[in-house]
């Protein structure tokens, strides 16, 4: 699906570039159904994922200023990458791989929080604005707040007084994954187009931003699966942080950023899935 997705972006990037609009609401209610399934009591939160998350928030602060001399653009388009919260089917594929599911829901949601509260205030530093401080984070706070906190408080409300909307809404909940595939080819559309407008002018900042992607794709699973090994929860610890929502980070970096900087998350996708189905593949190939 993701290849499929992804070539018909490519295709048709002046048709689907126009629906960018869209993202955001595709976002919104994929998250409702990931939140939908989660239960309080299954939420426990862990040395562990305080390692994790400060790794994501810390990492995307050092690896913005050590590249940031380098290219505004390429440290913008790395840094994304490293801030992004787990992705919404990190769970999924920590089941496969015989992960703890619960452990790492958990960490999906504290990762979309504090990436919602950390966000504004970084990128009210680094965005591409020139907007002032305070009127960057308060707008910046309203986009992403809602984007990642309301989800999961309707979602409560709604297992809490709706239980049988609930009980349909968590059947239904594969429906997220075709959602994704539609916000995927939109926002690939979209990056396309922002290739596009450059020309050849900023083809080796691109190529950098590809080729670094796969180096923080590769530092953050080895690394998460080298701070969950300490805590008997390896699988989950490279998921969490290795495994990204890359339609978000590519939305919040078309948004908030220099739109070009969207091409880093854009190529981490095809990373992260390259990695997955290495995993997977491994793992079947053991049992």
């Amino acid at each position: 699906m993701m290849p499929i997705a992804m070539t018909l972006g490519v295709l048709f990037h002046e048709q689907v570039g126009r629906l960018a609009f869209v993202t955001p609401y595709l976002i919104f209610i994929m998250l409702l159904f990931t939140y939908s399934k989660i239960s309080l009591s299954d939420l426990r939160f862990t040395r562990m994922h305080m390692y994790l998350i400060a790794f994501q928030i810390a990492g995307s602060v050092v690896i913005y200023y050590l590249l940031r001399p380098i290219s505004e653009i390429l440290a913008q388009g790395v840094m994304i990458c490293v801030m992004a919260p787990t992705a919404t089917a990190a769970p999924v594929i920590a089941g496969i791989l015989g992960g703890n599911i619960a452990s790492l829901t958990a960490y999906s949601l504290i990762s979309n929080f504090s990436v919602a509260v950390f966000a504004p205030l970084f990128f009210s530093f680094a965005g591409y604005n020139d907007l002032p401080f305070t009127i960057s984070f308060l707008q910046i706070a309203e986009k992403v707040g809602i984007l990642l906190i309301v989800p999961f408080i309707i979602a409560l409300i709604i297992n809490k007084l709706l239980p049988k909307t609930g009980l349909l809404i968590k059947k239904y909940s594969s429906i997220s994954f075709y959602l994704w595939s539609v916000a995927l080819v939109i926002v690939t559309g979209r990056t396309v187009q922002f290739i596009k407008m450059q020309g050849t002018e900023q083809l080796t900042v691109e190529v950098a931003m590809a080729v670094f992607a796969l180096i923080v794709c590769l530092i953050q699973f080895l690394g998460g699966r080298t701070i969950g090994k300490k805590f008997n929860d390896t699988v989950s610890g490279g998921q969490g942080l290795g495994q990204k929502n890359t339609i978000l980070a590519i939305w919040m970096a078309q948004t908030f950023l220099n739109p070009l900087s969207s091409i880093a998350p854009g190529a981490y996708v095809l990373w992260q899935n390259a990695f997955n189905s290495w995993q997977v593949w491994k793992r079947r190939k053991i049992y």
